[in-house]
């Protein structure tokens, strides 16, 4: 081995190692480093196309979630290369190639102290940058990396009401940017998204409750935007008066809502609910449904958009035929 390379071993191996700690700025740096690599192996295997672009965005940010694993600092190239090279893999055989990194927002109480705060440094540094992007391509980003329901391409086309082509697109410019914003605030201080997901959280149980004691008409007046809107597909089905009679007409029926998965920045939350059908109609709707919800400056909620487990069909959806243009 020559002298160079010995020395790029042990660079990284350093940033590796600061890496691990918490230090954003090193994280960068080392995927920046390994980023022409990364993509060569993709190339090599998938050949020109935005597969090659889809699948080494995917794995970067994998690496941003794992790179607590790598056990050998200074074999961090081959280690980023096998993310690739498994993400090309799983691609070629018809899977989705997603690697959620919600899970960075939920350390176990047993885990070490040092990685815990290394895993919320990197979580807060991911929120940061994602607040960057625009609206329209934020929102496939977070439902393709934090939700855990709408993820496909085809989920995520189906709840922004554009096609799967413009989701494609989306994504790769999403990423593209992410990369920046990531490199440009490495040193920045970064809000607790630990702490705007707890809050999520508790509001989706207090929404839920509150509907369920009769006063979702109340609760929505006081506490989301008086302008909040409701959109199925990218379309607009109407304002919070077709909010509340949705809600009423489903407790009605018998159907509840349990959250099962729920995710936050500062303009963008992501309820993804359970649905309990009433026993005497078991198929009544979607066994899940998720409210991607649109945040205003002070966190009133501006903008449902409901997506399902599956499409409703006519019956399920009794809500007036509207046509509007997509907003997404």
């Amino acid at each position: 081995m020559s002298g160079d390379e010995v020395a790029a071993r042990q660079k990284d191996a350093d940033l590796v190692l600061a890496a691990q700690q918490g230090d954003t700025v090193a994280l960068a740096l080392l995927l920046k480093r390994h980023a022409p690599q990364m993509r060569a192996v993709a190339l090599s295997i998938l050949g020109p196309g935005p597969d090659t672009d889809d699948v080494t965005q995917d794995a970067a940010l994998i690496a941003l979630r794992r790179i607590g694993d790598v056990r050998d600092p200074e074999a961090v190239g081959p280690w980023l290369r096998m993310v690739v090279r498994n993400s090309c893999r799983s691609l070629l055989r018809g899977r989705a190639v997603v690697q959620p990194v919600s899970d960075l927002a939920l350390p176990s109480e047993a885990a070490d102290p040092e990685r815990w705060v290394e895993r919320n440094a990197t979580r807060d540094w991911i929120w940061e940058a994602i607040e960057r992007l625009s609206p329209t391509l934020r929102m496939p980003l977070v439902l393709r990396h934090f939700s855990e329901g709408v993820t496909s391409y085809d989920h995520i086309a189906r709840a922004c009401g554009v096609p799967v082509g413009t989701v494609r697109s989306r994504l790769s410019q999403a990423r593209a940017k992410l990369t920046t914003a990531l490199t440009d605030l490495a040193t920045a201080a970064h809000t607790d998204a630990a702490e705007l997901t707890t809050a999520s959280r508790k509001e989706a149980w207090e929404t839920l409750e509150a509907a369920e004691r009769g006063h979702f008409d109340a609760f929505t007046a006081e506490r989301w935007s008086p302008e909040v809107g409701l959109f199925l597909s990218g379309r607009q089905l109407g304002g919070r008066d077709m909010l509340v009679r949705g809600m009423e007409c489903d407790l009605s029926d018998g159907v509840r809502q349990r959250p099962a998965h729920i995710v936050a920045g500062r303009s963008l939350a992501v309820w993804e609910m359970d649905i309990i059908n009433p026993p005497d109609h078991p198929e009544h709707c979607p066994p899940a449904v998720a409210w991607i919800l649109t945040l205003d400056e002070g966190r009133r909620v501006q903008r449902v958009q409901l997506h399902h487990s599956r499409p409703l069909r006519p019956e399920e959806l009794r809500l007036p035929d509207v046509s509007v243009p997509a907003a997404l």
